[in-house]
């Protein structure tokens, strides 16, 4: 197959033109199978350098994808200005931030830390605060006034711009503990706010989906991977207590909160052991549902990488509740998480390079197969080229 043969107007230009953020979500999935092959429990089989392999690659194809962003955001700014008006690929903003988070937890986790490596972490940690907060914002915003959306049309995408506080503050765990005690507690305190934000909304959304899949019963198959993403704040929100609690221990241990410190991390532990059990619940709906879409047929899109992060932070989560639980249970269920995690990420991957390959994966600028939307809404008349290829794709 020749190298971007089905690419949008058979030009390789188009596909700044056509990159869209649910890009992102592929350094999500990358992202935290490194860190759960870090931390897998079982044997010493050279898990950690393949980490470390995963996480560098990872970099890499943050750097471009955000280069290609950038670079429709200069070169495309009315049909950028126009994304946010989309009801579907707007969501995937919130990629950005939550794939940016994997990268910091690297350099925490895989890396061997250094005062260098520190300092440079906390800045990053400062910029995904900074685009975190910009995703639960402004997503939101443009939901309430500028897009149209229904009951019956939601699915758990509608999680995706909310939940990066939420994943940023689990970051600001494990950064503050490593700081001094001044400013290990501005990062502890502020990522207890972006928790409250995050997980309160996500409670409501994940009430109001209980209602539409009750009302309007399950997605279309395009949508079916949305099944899997409310495991995502569920994960994470778990993850964050955790890492909060221990962060309270080192960094307020000796001062006037040290005492407060010792409920929060067992506050902390309590609120996780919730948050697993009911994430436990939405994993075993999303097999199920998986399975009947199965048995409908599930066409492959980018969608496809929500297998892999909401899996994968409610595998951290499994982690950290094993190691501060010591309940036998959890650590062989984490371990197979983890497989099947890069089982997931091996079929997405490699059906990700083919569509890349051939550049399908690139048509459509602003609706993706995966969006369900017919309508262009994201072309700018003024931009568009009157190209036949590029508007026939948009009406596919």
């Amino acid at each position: 197959m020749k190298i971007w043969a089905e690419a949008p107007g058979k030009d390789p230009r188009e596909i700044i033109r056509h990159f869209t953020p649910n890009w992102f979500a592929a350094n999500m999935g990358t992202g935290i199978l490194a860190l759960m092959l870090a931390e897998f429990p079982y044997g010493e089989w050279g898990q950690k350098v393949l980490a470390q392999g995963l996480w560098t690659i990872n970099v890499g194809f943050f750097v471009l994808f955000a280069l290609l962003f950038m670079g429709r955001a200069v070169f495309y700014p009315a049909s950028f200005r126009r994304l946010f008006q989309h009801p579907v690929q707007s969501l995937f903003i919130g990629a950005i931030p939550m794939g940016f988070a994997t990268i910091i937890n690297g350099l925490l986790i895989i890396w061997p830390i250094t005062p260098l490596t520190l300092q440079f972490t906390l800045i990053l940690w400062w910029i995904d605060v900074a685009m975190a907060l910009f995703s639960v914002l402004l997503v939101p915003f443009f939901m309430f006034t500028a897009q149209e959306h229904s009951v019956e049309r939601m699915t758990a995408a509608w999680l995706l711009p909310i939940v990066p506080p939420e994943v940023t503050a689990a970051s600001g765990g494990l950064l503050a503990r490593h700081l001094a005690p001044a400013l290990g507690s501005t990062v502890i305190y502020l990522s207890y706010l972006l928790w409250a934000v995050s997980v309160l909304l996500a409670m409501g959304i994940l009430a109001i989906l209980l209602l539409r899949l009750t009302l309007h019963k399950l997605p279309h198959q395009d949508m079916a991977v949305s099944a899997w993403l409310p495991l995502g704040p569920l994960g994470t929100g778990a993850m964050a207590m955790i890492t909060l609690g221990g962060a309270d221990k080192i960094v307020f241990a000796g001062g006037p909160l040290a005492a407060m410190s010792q409920f929060g991390a067992m506050a902390g532990l309590f609120i996780a052991l919730l948050l697993w059990g009911f994430g436990f619940w939405w994993l075993l709906m999303a097999v199920f549902f998986t399975l009947r879409y199965l048995g409908e047929g599930l066409p492959f899109n980018m969608g496809w990488w929500g297998f892999t992060f909401p899996l994968g932070v409610f595998n951290a989560a499994t982690y950290l509740l094993a190691r501060e639980t010591s309940w036998p249970v959890l650590l062989p269920l984490g371990a197979f998480f983890t497989i099947a995690l890069a089982g997931f990420w091996i079929i997405v991957t490699q059906r990700s390079f083919v569509g890349m390959w051939s550049g399908r994966l690139f048509r459509a600028p602003c609706l993706s197969v995966e969006t369900g939307l017919p309508e262009p809404v994201c072309v700018d008349a003024a931009e568009n080229t009157a190209s036949d290829d590029l508007m026939r794709s948009l009406r596919e």
